[in-house]
């Protein structure tokens, strides 16, 4: 998969599952009724999240988000789902590029909603960087 610019237009959905599925809520809204960016980006950190306690085989400590540019609003009702993509992996840290794509309850249709890179530092018990494990 080519690396995606968080704040290029929509592009074609993903080859591969998501990480994480939503359902937007109306506890999620802002006065205007639409879904909070706060919301999206929270759920995209657990989908990252989740893709970096994987590849790190344990726990893991977000310590940067880049760049997040929104497409098209998300609506209560509308199914999210996360797409996290490893970039890079380094000694303690990896770069995960996670996509949020949104889809009407009554469609089949699924636009880009947004896209950012977060990077995950692996910690251990003592709560300090640890190593990367090799990937198997």
């Amino acid at each position: 998969m080519t690396p995606m610019d968080p704040a290029a237009p929509p592009s074609r959905l993903p080859d591969h599952p998501p990480h994480l599925r939503a359902i937007a809520m109306p506890a999620d809204t802002n006065p205007a009724g639409d879904i909070f960016g706060g919301w999206l980006m929270a759920q995209m950190d657990l989908a990252a999240g989740n893709a970096a306690a994987r590849r790190a085989r344990g726990r893991c400590a977000t310590v940067a988000v880049d760049k997040m540019t929104f497409h098209q609003p998300v609506l209560v009702g509308d199914e999210v789902s996360f797409y996290a993509t490893i970039d890079r992996v380094g000694r303690t840290s990896m770069v995960i590029r996670v996509e949020a794509w949104r889809r009407s309850r009554d469609a089949e249709e699924a636009g880009r909603v947004t896209g950012a890179t977060f990077t995950f530092v692996a910690i251990g018990d003592d709560r300090r960087p640890r190593e990367i494990p090799k990937e198997a």
